[in-house]
């Protein structure tokens, strides 16, 4: 069941859902949300674009992640991490940026190990497949940003016939939550944040960069682990929750008035 971030409140009030962030330039990107649902569309928004994560939201989970932690830190320096950290999650490709060189390298030989054996247990994830079919047929263009590799990303592509572009690994600085990458991919396609969706599986990473950008933000939440959504931080609070990507479909035809962009732009 598809499950609003905050219940109970009419779209008709949704643009106070997008009055919490500081910067101007992302205000002019929120006005133009609010617009969008009191406009004549009847409380409908306009979506042009969907980016999406990759791994744990078009693919299954298959990385380690918390062995992954463990390899690059060790026991004792995971637990200071987990313990420095307000959320008591470790990023750890922003971790190890501070480091020297030699033992930045280091790490990330041990982080890309652990990607490549992902690889071979890649699997698409449920409703994946129909929902890029479902965009493609109202010519609602598709990009994807992750923290992985290249390579995971190209072998993505090649294994299940889909194609996203922009697709933006880890190799594109900043990465993820930062807004960046997500609003070089507006810019690419010439289309406001305003008029595009970030749907991934990490608070911390895809809403909070989506709603940095001043896109639309979807969690997905297989598993329930966000049935409430007051732990997180205020950016880190979607705009819609779904537990599968089967969800989306119904959620952007209930919500949003899909509205195709030129493929010359």
């Amino acid at each position: 069941m598809l499950l609003l971030t905050h219940i109970g409140r009419s779209v008709a009030n949704w643009p106070s859902l997008f009055l919490s962030l500081s910067s101007s330039s992302r205000y002019h990107r929120r006005a133009a949300m609010a617009a969008n649902f009191s406009g004549d569309g009847g409380g409908r928004a306009t979506l042009r674009g969907v980016v999406f994560d990759m791994d744990g939201t078009l693919t299954v989970p298959v990385i380690d992640f918390a062995a992954m932690h463990r390899a690059v830190l060790g026991d004792e320096g995971l637990a200071a991490a987990r313990a420095a950290s307000p959320s008591g999650s470790v990023d750890i490709l922003h971790h190890i940026e501070t480091w020297a060189p030699p033992e930045q390298q280091k790490a990330y030989e041990i982080i890309t190990h652990f990607e490549r054996q992902g690889l071979d247990r890649l699997q698409i994830m449920p409703g994946a497949t129909e929902l890029c079919e479902y965009l493609d047929s109202k010519k609602i263009r598709r990009g994807l940003i992750t923290r992985n590799i290249k390579a995971a990303v190209d072998l993505f592509h090649q294994r299940f016939g889909m194609k996203f572009i922009p697709a933006l690994s880890r190799e594109f600085h900043p990465c993820k939550p930062d807004p960046a990458p997500l609003l070089h991919i507006c810019s690419t396609w010439g289309i406001l944040s305003s008029e595009v969706m970030m749907i991934g599986d990490s608070p911390q990473d895809d809403v909070v960069c989506g709603k940095r950008a001043g896109a639309f933000t979807c969690l997905l939440d297989e598993t329930g682990r966000y049935c409430s959504l007051e732990s997180l931080a205020d950016d880190q609070k979607p705009d819609f929750r779904v537990s599968s990507l089967i969800e989306v479909h119904s959620l952007l035809e209930t919500h949003f008035d899909l509205v195709p962009q030129s493929l010359t732009c």
